[in-house]
């Protein structure tokens, strides 16, 4: 199977999240952060202030890797192994873009039925600012059929 290294990147201001519904490929119709695949010899870091200056505007500050998550598609031949980041600290303003349209939630009210599947499992650990590591296999119509979650000290 073909391993895709990607990352994603989640605005956390509590109350609120700022999540972007997808307009178009992989995900479309779902909110989520905002990020990407890593291309060339860019590293994560640099992935992830590139991806949400193009998704969504603006500059972060600041991010904080806090989980790793595989996910599989054994359906496509696909692994994702995908780095998650909190960041708190941002400059710009949120806008909508060819990619996605952002939206504040507050974190009472995530909009779970339409994201991924995965998030419900890791975004409780995630909003406590504690350490994950995860895998999830899913089925060809993006349903979870396996999940593995668990906190760590270090990433």
């Amino acid at each position: 199977m073909a391993k895709m290294l990607t990352n994603l990147c989640i605005i956390h201001q509590h109350p609120r999240i700022l999540l972007a519904l997808k307009k178009r490929r992989f995900g479309a119709g779902k909110w989520n952060g905002y990020g990407g695949k890593v291309e060339g010899e860019e590293t994560m870091e640099e992935c992830l202030h590139r991806e949400v200056m193009e998704e969504g505007g603006i500059k972060i500050n600041d991010p904080v890797k806090l989980g790793i998550l595989e996910f599989e598609f054994p359906h496509s031949g696909l692994i994702l192994e995908n780095h998650i980041y909190k960041v708190t600290d941002f400059s710009g303003e949120p806008v909508e873009t060819e990619e996605m349209n952002p939206k504040w939630f507050s974190v009472d009210e995530l909009p779970f039925s339409s994201m991924w599947a995965d998030d419900p499992y890791w975004m409780p650990l995630f909003l406590k600012n504690i350490k994950f590591k995860g895998r999830f296999v899913f089925d060809e119509n993006e349903k979870v059929v396996e999940h593995l979650v668990e906190e760590v000290e270090n990433l």
